[in-house]
């Protein structure tokens, strides 16, 4: 079922605006009003075939400063090669319009976006911006593809997220051509997860860092997005597809236990082993405090890019591998240096300094 049930709006009439087939029209949304009255409109781009065929949503910076997706649908929009032969497109640069004008990951009333779908006409301003977002984008579309980075002071390797247990959810997923698939609902009124229970399956891309556009995270999200396409039979073109996907069922944060100032010791997308250091906590004049291990042998899907931190705080984000897929995807990382994928964790590991573990630290975690 799509977002409303007997009432789905079609792709070719937005707010008076006819879009015939074959056409390609700017637009712009309205979902509120600001402070002074003023008139919110989101911009986006709709772009439909020659034939029918199922339609896609492509949105970014639903966190108003995740914006390496807003140079991807960027970069679609301004690709004249990029044709459909059927089906249509609704390209969003920025969903969140009053969260990026602030370079904020928040609404003016605080709130959290992502964590509001479906809204409701008469909630919070968030609840219905989402209200808006949920019955004018989802509620015209067979399929979504959400864009995403890591929050504030961290970067993610480029991962998909769905929920695997859904047959369609799971085609797009894998059709993207991430290395990366992490399985999950996703989060309790989240786009993705309350898109799917809709009847319009959705992943999300999770890759890079807020605040940025990231030239490789933008190739891996534009190539993933011509995959899915492709698959969908809306674009002429060949898949590329990774040697090795794996999708990762069981993720842990490991977390600082004590204040100080981190030397790291991999890298994110780095592949580690259960018990290997993954960083030394030290105080200010790099005296050794602890030293933070891996929890299970895994893959690190993200980490933090600030070196201060306090008790609590999120360190490594590791996803789990059992040891026959880590040893399909070190073989994948030994024959090519020349790919996207590699290239995309060499640009990551650039935000980071990495260091050896002192042969003088001692194994219990104390100098």
């Amino acid at each position: 079922m799509t977002p409303q049930a007997g009432k789905r709006r079609t792709i070719g009439e937005w707010a008076g605006v006819t879009i015939a087939p074959g056409e390609s029209r700017d637009l712009k949304l309205k979902i509120s009003e600001s402070f002074s009255g003023m008139t919110i409109k989101i911009p986006l781009h709709v772009r439909r075939g020659l034939d029918g065929g199922p339609v896609v949503f492509v949105t970014a910076a639903l966190h108003g400063d995740e914006i390496n997706g807003t140079g991807a649908v960027r970069a679609l929009v301004q690709d004249a090669s990029f044709q459909l032969k059927n089906g249509s497109v609704i390209l969003v640069p920025v969903l969140n319009l009053p969260g990026f004008d602030r370079h904020s990951r928040y609404l003016p009333d605080r709130r959290d976006l992502n964590r509001c779908f479906p809204g409701s006409s008469s909630g919070s301003l968030a609840s219905r911006l989402a209200r808006s977002i949920f019955d004018e984008i989802v509620g015209r579309s067979d399929f979504g593809i959400d864009l995403h980075t890591a929050a504030v002071r961290r970067t993610n390797v480029p991962t998909v997220r769905a929920d695997m247990s859904r047959p369609e959810v799971r085609r797009i997923a894998e059709a993207f051509g991430c290395e990366l698939i992490l399985n999950g609902k996703g989060p309790k009124k989240g786009l993705r997860p309350e898109a799917c229970a809709a009847g319009c399956p959705t992943v999300v891309l999770e890759g890079g860092e807020v605040w940025k556009v990231e030239p490789t995270i933008v190739e891996c999200a534009v190539q993933g997005i011509k995959n899915v396409l492709i698959e969908l039979g809306m674009i002429e073109g060949t898949q590329v597809k990774p040697k090795h996907q794996i999708t990762v069922k069981k993720t842990k944060w490991v977390r600082a236990e004590r204040g100080g100032f981190l030397q790291f010791h991999v890298a994110p997308g780095e592949l580690v082993q259960k018990g290997q250091p993954l960083a030394s906590n030290t105080s200010l004049l790099g005296r050794g405090q602890n030293i933070l291990t891996s929890p299970f042998d895994g893959v690190v899907l993200g980490m933090t890019t600030l070196p201060a931190v306090s008790p609590g705080e999120p360190v490594c984000h590791i996803g789990k591998l059992m040891k026959r897929t880590k040893r399909a995807f070190e073989s994948e990382l030994g024959d090519t240096a020349d790919s996207l994928h590699q290239r995309v964790l060499e640009d990551l590991a650039a935000n980071v300094t990495v260091v050896e573990l002192s042969d003088s630290a001692d194994p219990s975690g104390i100098r």
